[in-house]
C-alpha cells in the first residue's frame, strides 16, 4: 500500500458497500462495532462531507447529556456522531428529528457498545435505523482481498482444486496472524508492542465503557473474567465453573459476560437443534472475538505453535469464526451462526444458517485431514435432512479435496484471505 504524510493508506473495509447503501433509503444509520476497531475511520470516509460529533469529546457529551433536545435541533440535518451509547439521552431526540424530516442518511451514528442489547433503546428507532457491524479487519481486508470466500461456499462455486508442489511446505503462517488479531492499531506494531497495546486497550475499555451499558462494582472482576475467557475460548460456556473461580454468584457472572458481549469483546455461540425449542437447553460456545486479544490474555505467543497446539486448536476456532462472521456482515447479514454438540460428544465447531438451509464448519490446526475429521458433519447432515447444503474442513493445507463424499470438502484456511 502507498504511504502518504507519514501516516498509512486507507484500507478498504468490506462493509463499505452496505453502509452506503444504508445511507441511501434509511434516516437513521448505526455504525457498531468494538472500539478501535475503524468505525470512525470508516465513517469519515465514507461521509467526508459531514460534520463530525464526538462524543469522546467532554464538550459535546455534557451538552448531549444535559439538553438533549437543544443539541441534536442545533446539528445540521446531516452529521455524523460518534460513541453514542456515552449519550442514550440523545435517541429520543433524535427520533423526534427524524419524525419531521425523514430524509434518508441524515444521522450517521457509531457506537461501541451494542445498541439493540441496551433495554433503553433498543426500541426507540425501530424502524427508522439500520445498524451494521463492523468488525476489526478481517484477515482479507489485511490482504487487500475480496473478503468472497463464504458468499462463494453459499452459492456452491467452491469446487476440488489439487495444488501441487515439488516443494517441501513452508511453515505455517497461522501463529503469527492468530496472535496478530485485527484491531488496526496493534497491526501496526511489532508483536510485544502489540500485546502491550492489546493489554492497554482492554484496561480502557474496562475503565471506561462498562458504565455506558451495564452497573459493575469492580472493573478487576471484568478484567479477570475476560482472562478466564480467553484460556476457554472455543469451548463450552460453563457459567458455574467461572462463578467458582471468581468467587461470584452465577447471576454476577451472567450480568458481566452479557457486559462484556455487549461491548463486542466475546461472541456466544448459542447451540443448534433441529428442534428450536432444544436449542435453549443447551451450552453455548464462548468466543473472544478477537484472537490477538485472547492470545494475549492467555500469554500464547507465535513460537507457542508446537507446543501449545491444543490451546492455539481453540484459539483457531475463535479466529475462523470471527472471519466468517465479518464476512457474513458483509455480503450475506441474515446468516445466523451456531455451534452443535450431542449426548455423544459429537460435534461440529460452527453451523450456519439462513432459514431452514444449514452448512456445517469443522476446523483443524493440521496439515492433512480425514474422513473421521468429518463424523460431526456427517451427524448434522443426517439431524438437518434435505436443508443441509454442505460442510467444509478448514485444515492449514493448500488443496481443497473432497471428503467422505461430494457433500464435503477441505478447504484451505487460507482461502478465507486469498479468495
Amino acid at each position: 500500500m502507498e504511504q502518504s504524510a507519514g501516516k498509512p493508506a486507507y484500507i478498504p473495509r468490506h462493509l463499505q458497500a452496505s453502509l452506503e447503501l444504508a445511507l441511501k433509503d434509511t434516516p437513521v444509520v448505526c455504525l457498531l462495532g468494538p472500539r478501535q476497531c475503524g468505525k470512525s475511520t470508516l465513517a469519515r470516509h465514507q461521509a467526508p462531507d459531514r460534520v463530525f460529533i464526538s462524543l469522546d469529546d467532554a464538550r459535546y457529551l455534557d451538552l448531549a447529556r444535559t439538553d438533549p433536545i437543544g443539541f441534536v435541533s442545533e446539528l445540521p440535518d446531516f452529521v455524523t456522531i460518534d460513541e453514542i451509547q456515552r449519550a442514550p439521552e440523545l435517541i429520543l431526540a433524535i427520533k423526534h428529528s427524524v419524525d419531521l424530516d425523514r430524509r434518508a442518511g441524515r444521522f450517521l451514528l457509531t457506537g461501541s457498545a451494542n445498541l439493540l442489547q441496551l433495554p433503553r433503546l433498543a426500541d426507540s428507532l425501530a424502524g427508522r435505523m439500520e445498524c451494521l457491524y463492523l468488525q476489526p479487519f478481517s484477515a482479507a481486508e489485511q490482504e487487500l482481498a475480496q473478503g468472497r470466500f463464504l458468499e462463494m461456499w453459499m452459492r456452491a462455486q467452491l469446487s476440488p482444486k489439487f495444488v501441487g508442489s515439488s516443494m517441501p511446505p513452508k511453515p505455517s503462517s497461522l501463529p503469527q496472524r492468530l496472535a496478530a488479531g485485527g484491531y488496526p492499531e496493534a497491526l501496526a506494531r511489532p508483536p510485544e508492542r502489540a500485546r502491550q497495546w492489546l493489554r492497554q486497550y482492554l484496561r480502557s475499555i474496562i475503565e471506561r465503557d462498562i458504565h455506558d451499558v451495564g452497573q459493575v462494582k469492580d472493573g478487576n472482576d471484568l478484567a479477570r473474567l475476560s482472562e478466564l475467557l480467553a484460556h476457554r475460548t472455543g469451548t463450552l460456556l460453563n457459567v458455574s465453573q467461572l462463578a467458582n473461580a471468581l468467587g461470584h454468584s452465577r447471576a454476577t457472572v451472567e450480568r458481566h459476560l452479557a457486559i462484556l458481549e455487549k461491548l463486542f469483546l466475546i461472541r456466544t455461540l448459542p447451540a443448534w437443534h433441529r428442534n428450536v425449542g432444544k436449542r435453549l437447553i443447551k451450552s453455548p460456545k464462548i468466543h473472544i472475538c478477537d484472537s490477538g486479544v485472547a492470545a494475549t490474555l492467555s500469554d500464547l505467543q507465535a513460537h507457542h505453535w508446537v507446543q501449545e497446539r491444543e490451546r492455539f486448536g481453540h484459539l483457531l476456532e475463535s479466529f475462523i469464526v470471527q472471519q466468517l462472521v465479518a464476512q457474513a456482515g458483509a455480503t450475506q447479514a441474515d446468516l445466523r451462526f451456531w455451534h452443535y454438540r450431542d449426548r455423544d460428544q459429537v460435534e461440529v465447531d460452527c453451523v450456519i444458517t439462513r432459514g431452514r438451509k444449514v452448512w456445517g464448519v469443522e476446523v483443524k490446526a493440521a496439515r492433512s485431514v480425514t474422513t473421521s475429521d468429518t463424523r460431526g458433519l456427517h451427524r448434522l447432515a443426517e439431524i438437518a435432512g434435505s436443508d443441509f447444503q454442505g460442510g467444509i474442513v478448514f485444515y492449514d493445507g493448500e488443496s481443497i479435496l473432497p471428503v467422505a463424499n461430494e457433500t464435503f470438502l477441505a478447504v484451505p484456511i487460507s482461502n478465507l484471505w486469498e479468495l
